[in-house]
């Protein structure tokens, strides 16, 4: 868990693609709520060296082709120890653009490098809620700036960067349900958050290495089949002292080689679905409590694994908030109306976490 207080036309969208070298969908489907745009070539952006020999990349400006309130910024890289990098966004607003925040400092060993979200960015134009920016005003297009340093000119190797835009002012659309999912369930391994002596809000690194160990059966990488403990502190912010960082922890799961991991938001629990009649679970950001009416109240957020859905619709959940030593099971069902509510905390976000070669749905609504 982590810190958070939860906030078009074809011409436009074909020249965002070509100039930044983003993938992303065809124009007939739209969603005013959020947009994503996935970035895998940087050829695009000037590449630049500081005075202490680290690479610069900025990005030309990309187009978001919705007015947006909220950005998050995932990343993946294959990153060796004694190395890191930085990613900063400008958001160009209607009559300037805004500095640039700091959305995170990210490594994979955090003793050379310390892994941190920044505090204190808050400006007359936003601010950074721990992997968040939030804008006072609408912007159309967001610039981003990552620094690529290390140790003795090591350097990290930059695979893929996710730009999730979204209009916390607009709901959501509601979508007709996949029912191609309903029956489905994927077989994943089961872990609980609990029984390790220095667990604290360890349910997002849990979730992870459920989704982690899936992939390391399937693909035979025994490297990816790790510990609740050890996933924790790879994705550990030092700046909260926590492992709920979404970014951190996708950026993770994306550093092992040919794996492909972000952040997004869905319109509805039918893009769920979408994943899962395709065979990939999704991690899901909601609120404990409301999971299942009837909790005491727990105002934080709270991660879990969608794993599959009932013959009815209901939501076939791997939560990591399970006490073992109780008798509890991991697999739960919880009402889908439970699971859509709860959802809303985080404002529909996900991870995706998968093979960069496997095949995903159909992109209906340019959320992935």
């Amino acid at each position: 868990m982590k810190p958070k207080s939860f906030a078009s036309t074809l011409l436009p969208l074909l020249a965002a693609a070509i100039f930044c070298g983003c993938r992303t969908v065809p124009v007939s489907t739209r969603s005013d709520f959020s947009r994503f745009f996935g970035l895998e070539n940087f050829s695009k952006f000037t590449h630049t060296q500081n005075e202490t020999g680290e690479t610069i990349l900025l990005s030309p400006k990309i187009q978001s082709n919705i007015p947006w309130n909220e950005l998050i910024v995932s990343w993946n890289a294959e990153a060796a120890p004694g190395t890191f990098l930085k990613i900063e966004a400008t958001a160009v607003l209607p009559d300037h653009e805004t500095k640039f925040y700091t959305l995170g400092i990210w490594s994979q060993d955090n003793q050379i490098f310390p892994r941190t979200s920044v505090r204190g960015q808050k400006d007359i134009d936003g601010t950074v809620d721990t992997d968040t920016l939030t804008l006072n005003q609408f912007a159309r297009a967001a610039q981003l700036r990552v620094t690529l340093g290390g140790t003795n000119g090591a350097q990290p190797a930059l695979k893929f960067l996710g730009l999730s835009f979204s209009n916390t002012k607009i709901t959501a659309a509601a979508r007709s349900p996949n029912r191609a999912a309903w029956g489905k369930i994927i077989a994943t391994p089961e872990h609980s958050q609990h029984g390790y002596p220095n667990e604290k809000g360890w349910c997002s690194p849990t979730s992870l290495s459920m989704v982690l160990s899936r992939w390391a059966e399937i693909l035979h990488r025994p490297e990816m089949n790790l510990s609740v403990p050890e996933v924790a502190a790879k994705v550990y912010d030092d700046s909260f002292a926590g492992t709920g960082n979404w970014p951190f922890n996708t950026a993770f799961a994306g550093s092992f080689s040919g794996m492909r991991s972000y952040v997004t938001r869905f319109d509805d629990i039918s893009e769920v679905e979408d994943w899962i009649a395709v065979g990939i679970p999704v991690v899901l950001s909601a609120r404990w409590d409301w999971l299942s009416p009837g909790r005491p109240p727990d105002f934080d957020g709270h991660l879990i694994v969608c794993i599959g859905f009932t013959e009815n619709g209901d939501v076939v959940i791997n939560d990591p908030a399970t006490r073992l030593d109780k008798g509890e099971s991991v697999r739960h069902i919880y009402k889908r109306a439970d699971v859509i509510h709860s959802w809303t905390k985080s404002r529909n976000a996900v991870y995706l976490v998968y093979p960069a070669g496997e095949k995903i749905p159909a992109n209906r609504y340019g959320h992935w």
